[in-house]
């Protein structure tokens, strides 16, 4: 009986989240007079592809994800080498200060994102570099969070190993690449989703740095356009087409990662 009560729960819990998800794509193939039909059509009669073709003409979806995929890639692959590296560092290295310097790291996860945007727009007007996606990027090739996760996974890591790796001549960086990062792919693997799905979806920084400068708009910041040219409800159909675009990518890659993401949650509560 215990069972099938935790069963319930469990399938009530995963139709709750995976409602909305559902809702939007059905709805992105449904035609306008189904949109706005009372009481709510759940199956399109006839479902049509029409919403997709709009949104991709109107929002120039090839550039805009482009431009995202440049964004959430690149400071992705950033965040995971400096994250590697330091959480190496403050994991297997003893100096002065050390437990001083990574709580100061740790602290600044702690600090709204709105308080550090003047001072990190400042800077990148002080590079030269605001108006581009170079821009949008700079600033969060670091991240607490991922120093933090991976401090705590590569202190697991057997210091005989890479002793080991030592005595054969391998290098610092190589002992971090190719003797401390294969052991800790769980870790790299969520990193990896939390980071991509951050940055595909962040909206308020790339609309300061970018200021209008539409070409360079990821997929997030287009839609806003979307929003302009579907301000009729009969329109919702469009909407719906262009959040389900939107959602495509982070949706894959977690679909790609799960098996690494909930391993990683296995073992984060188990590491000192």
């Amino acid at each position: 009986m215990q069972r099938v009560g935790l069963a319930t729960v469990l399938v009530v819990a995963c139709v709750a989240v995976a409602f909305p998800l559902v809702w939007m794509m059905l709805g992105s193939l449904k035609t306008p007079a189904e949109s706005l039909h009372t009481p709510p059509v759940w199956w399109p009669a006839h479902p049509s592809a029409e919403a997709y073709r709009t949104v991709a003409r109107v929002v120039s979806v090839g550039r805009s994800f482009r431009n995202s995929a440049i964004i959430a890639g690149v400071t992705t692959l950033g965040i995971l080498v400096t994250s590697l590296m330091a959480g190496y560092v403050f994991a297997k290295y003893r100096f002065r200060g050390r437990n001083a310097l990574f709580a100061a790291v740790v602290a600044t996860m702690f600090l709204p994102p709105i308080v550090t945007l003047i001072p990190l727009y400042r800077m990148i007007g002080w590079l030269g570099v605001d108006g581009r996606l170079i821009g949008v990027i700079l600033p969060n090739l670091a991240n607490a969070f991922g120093i933090f996760l991976m401090r705590q996974f590569i202190k697991g890591v057997p210091d005989e190993l890479i002793d080991a790796a030592r005595l054969d001549g391998a290098s610092e960086l190589r002992i971090v690449f190719r003797v401390v990062a294969p052991t800790v792919m769980p870790a790299i693997a969520a990193l990896t989703l939390f980071a991509f799905v951050y940055h595909w979806n962040s909206y308020l920084w790339p609309l300061t740095v970018l200021q209008g400068n539409t070409d360079q708009y990821p997929i997030v910041l287009s839609l806003g356009r979307l929003l302009s040219y579907t301000r009729s409800a009969q329109n919702t159909n469009q909407v719906m087409a262009g959040a389900a675009l939107a959602v495509l990518p982070p949706l894959v890659l977690f679909v790609v990662l799960q098996r690494f993401f909930v391993r990683t949650l296995a073992r984060t509560g188990l590491t000192g």
